[in-house]
């Protein structure tokens, strides 16, 4: 089963927690994914770029309307997510909790519904 880590924090999350790369932050992101990695459940992810370079499309009666910013009130952001081939929630729940962002932040582990944007085609008929 595919399962996503939503990773989220609030901005001065890491401002609190000792952000110098120096202290080691940087390493435990790369020594993370390098463990998601080397177990074989690593299916794709990234870091978001700040939430000052996001861009919202809202439809309403027909018309786009385009904002800047993120599109939620929230006191954390996202900052990044994961894809991991987990056997089980479990599975996934233990590696969310490894990541480093779980120190200072939040990480949502959602199922994906389907395995592949393929799939989607595939149910449309």
């Amino acid at each position: 089963m595919k399962y996503m880590l939503i990773l989220a924090s609030a901005p001065e999350a890491w401002a609190d927690n000792d952000p110098d790369p120096a202290d080691g932050v940087i390493d435990d992101w790369f020594l993370y994914t390098r463990a998601l990695y080397d177990a074989g459940i690593l299916v794709g992810g990234s870091g978001l770029e700040s939430t000052e370079t996001a861009t919202t499309v809202r439809v309403r009666k027909g018309d786009a309307v385009v904002t800047d910013g993120p599109f939620v009130e929230s006191k954390e952001h996202l900052i990044g997510y994961y894809v991991i081939d987990a056997p089980d929630l479990d599975t996934a729940l233990g590696w969310a909790a490894k990541a480093p962002n779980a120190r200072v932040g939040s990480i949502e582990v959602r199922p994906l519904m389907l395995e592949s944007a393929s799939e989607i085609l595939l149910a449309g008929g």
